[in-house]
Parts: C-alpha cells; structure tokens; sequence
C-alpha cells in the first residue's frame, strides 16, 4: 500500500487533480493519501474535496488530514510539494518595489529580483521539509511544483540526500500547441526539450523522423492567428531558431527584450491572444482575486449532485510515482542536477531535461550541448540562479546582489547604484521573513 504525502494540499485545484490521476492507477488505487497544509480552513476543503473522489471512484483509499507534517512523513513513498510562503501581502513587495524603479513585473514568480525574494523565502521552509524526509522517509521521493522552480530544486538538490524533482507543465503544453500548430497528432510527435526551467528548448522537433522545425517556421511567419497567439515566443523563435517551452507570458520577463519600455510592453505584451498579459503586477492582482472568490468555486464543486471527471490529467506526477513503485517505465521532463547532461550550461546547476522514472528511481537522461544563441541567455539565467541560491544559502546578501545585478531584465533598465538601492529596499520589507540573513547592508 503506497502512501503519498501533499504538503501545500490547500492548492487546492492541484491537490484535486493530482490525487485524481494518482488514484486511476491500480497500483495507487488503495494509496494512503495524507494532506498537509498550515490553513485549517483551505485543509478541510481539501480533505472533503480528496473524500468526494474516493466516493465516487469507489476506490480502497485512505485520506489524512493534518496541519503538521511530521505527524503523517513516516515511510511515506512520496511527497508532492505545492507551497507558497509568505502572503499576498508580503508577496507585493516583491512586484510594487522593482516598479517603482521602472521594472515591469507581470508574473514575478520564477526569476528576476522578484523570483530571487521569493526564492529568498521559501528556501529555508524547503530545506526543513528534506530534513524532515531525511529522518521519516529517507527513501522517499519529493515531487516539487512550488516556484521558483529551479532555484528551489537546486537548494535541495545541492544540500539533501533526498531525491529531488521538479515538474512543470509547460513542457508538454506547449509540445500540445506546436502539434497542433504544424497539424501533426500529439501522440505522433518526436521531440527532445532541454535547458532550464520555463527556459527549455525543443532541441529536437520531429514527426516519424522529419524535422518539424522548417514547416513550424512557415507557419508562425505566414499565419498572423498563429503568430499573435504567442507574439513574445514566436518572436524569440524567429530570431534564435529553437521554440521555448514556457508561455509568453512568463518570457517576457527573462530577457532584454519585451518589458524594458513602455512602447515594448503595449507591442508585444497587450495584443495577443495567448497567456501573455502585459498589466503590472496581473498574477498578484489574480492571487488577491482568488483570495476573496476561491470559496464559491469550491462549494460548487462539492455539491452533491455536481458531477466531476474522474479521467487522468496530464500532470507528470502520478505517472512517475507509479512507475517508480514498480508500475513501468514513465518518461518526463524534469528538473535535476546538471552532472554533464547538459554540457554549454553550469555544472552542478538545475537543468530541466528527459529523466527516466523506474523501480530503480529517476535517471537523467544525456542530452549534449544546446544551440549557442539558446545557451547564451540560459546558461546566464542558470548562473544567476546559482548565485542567488549561494547567498541564500549562506546568507550573504551581497551575493544576492549580484545575482540581481546580471539578471537581463533588470539590467536592461537601471544602472549598478540604482539595482543596489532597489535590492536594499527589497531585503528592508522582507527582513522578517528572511532568518538566513543576519546583515542586509548591501
């Protein structure tokens, strides 16, 4: 019998769709099931809602509810992590101070000095949490899906013995909508992504041994619906050559390119149709939303007679624990320590490549040297990254300084003196949520 900690279950729209797929395998079907999270009151929608599926799936499940985790690690098989530290309203900081020197944040959850703070913070929560799994459940593996994902991971990866991995969906959305854009089945498609978080690319695109890529350019050269359905992506395309996995969205901040001026952001940032919103601050306007609607939408999902889907999703994680309790052999992309699979990026970074799920546990797979013009801005996000995590680790803000100094975005628009004084500003607000930190004078 498998058991399968969610520690952050009061996600509560992954913590549904995660335990669903789990439970559609049979080798899961009878799982204990242990629900973690410090909000009583998100807890207990997430252990009615987990309840509902059981019900009506009529499976032998097992479902746990607890504000402690320690209670529920021991000989867990797995622990899927979906945190956030700190609140809304600390959360802010991170967007509002960066604006105020002329940085345009729309996301601000996985780099730049806003995805850094973040990180900043969650760091320590996730290093407790191995440290916990080192003592309950030594041979367990974490399925991390908190963001900033690749520094988080590479914490972890670089001071646990806990087998550590990433997931990101973008990966294999993103191979959904270049499927369907070049008008190939997905299930048909050859390809091969590698690089780093939200900044991976499809070093191989094909379809029963043909390179997709000629046709993908003619599609997103001559066909203006396609183009404006990813302008930021689609232009990034155009010039490097290689499609990235993460949404436009998200791209937008990562480079010098789209967010430094005004007339840039309403250009490329406002007009398309796909995820790429161009408003300041649009995810933390979204998370304070949902902050004051989420309730409804539970309620309605656990009304009696609403029906729900109890069909697998595409998440990665149920796969890969099943496989590696002995369910077959389950391929993904994930997030793992650079030990020469990637051979033009950082050694020892977080690189985000094909890993192999098994009995025997995870295995990287080799994928060799990305394009130049694709290394160049990853392997500096990648270093960055390092850096930020190296002051986190040791509490040297002056490295997180630095690290906030080469990010492209940010260098784009403000000189060396103006990003210290911002970063100063940005350590002041978040000092109480930064234990790490003894001095700040940056």
């Amino acid at each position: 019998m498998a058991k399968v900690v969610f520690i952050g279950a009061g996600s509560l729209g992954f913590t549904r769709g995660l335990v669903r797929d789990l439970l559609t395998f049979p080798l899961l079907r009878d799982a204990t099931i242990a629900l973690v999270d410090i909000n009583k009151e998100r807890l207990g929608y997430a252990k009615r809602m987990i309840d509902k599926i059981v019900k009506m799936g009529n499976y032998p499940a097992t479902v746990i509810a607890t504000t402690e985790r320690k209670e529920v690690l021991k000989g867990a098989d797995a622990v899927c992590v979906t945190i956030l530290c700190g609140s809304t309203d600390v959360w802010q900081h991170d967007i509002l101070i960066p604006k105020k020197y002329g940085i345009d944040i729309n996301v601000g959850d996985t780099r730049g000095p806003s995805g850094i703070f973040r990180a900043l913070r969650t760091i320590p929560t996730m290093l407790d949490i191995c440290r916990d799994m080192e003592r309950l459940c030594p041979n367990a593996i974490m399925l991390n899906y908190t963001n900033p994902m690749a520094m988080l991971c590479h914490a972890m990866q670089r001071t646990s013995s806990i087998k550590v991995t990433g997931l990101c969906h973008s990966v294999q959305g993103t191979a959904g909508m270049l499927a369907h854009w070049v008008g190939v089945p997905y299930d048909e498609l050859q390809y091969t992504s590698a690089g780093i978080n939200h900044l991976s690319w499809y070093v191989k695109l094909q379809h029963k041994g043909k390179d997709l890529y000629p046709r993908l350019h003619e599609v997103v050269s001559t066909n203006k619906k396609v183009y404006n359905e990813e302008q930021v992506r689609n232009e990034m395309f155009l010039a490097l050559g290689f499609y990235v996995t993460e949404s436009s969205g998200h791209n937008s901040e990562y480079n010098w390119w789209f967010r430094k001026r005004p007339d840039l952001i309403k250009k490329y940032c406002t007009s398309g149709t796909g995820w790429n919103p161009g408003v300041h601050a649009y995810i933390l306007d979204e998370y304070r939303r949902s902050e004051k609607t989420w309730k409804k939408g539970v309620t309605e999902w656990l009304a009696k007679d609403k029906p729900i889907s109890l069909d697998r999703g595409h998440e990665y994680a149920a796969s890969i624990i099943n496989a590696c309790l002995g369910g077959g052999l389950f391929q993904f992309n994930g997030n793992v320590p650079n030990t020469g699979l990637v051979t033009n990026l950082p050694a020892d970074c977080c690189v985000e490549v094909p890993v192999l799920a098994s009995r025997k546990g995870l295995e990287s797979v080799h994928v060799g040297a990305l394009p130049m013009q694709c290394a160049a801005i990853t392997s500096l996000s990648a270093t960055i990254e390092m850096m930020a995590v190296e002051g986190s680790l040791t509490g040297d803000a002056e490295m997180v300084y630095r690290a906030i100094c080469n990010d492209p975005l940010t260098a784009a628009v403000l000189s060396l003196a103006e990003i210290r004084k911002m970063v100063r500003d940005m350590f002041r607000k978040n000092q109480p949520h930064l234990p790490q930190f003894k001095s700040v004078a940056v």
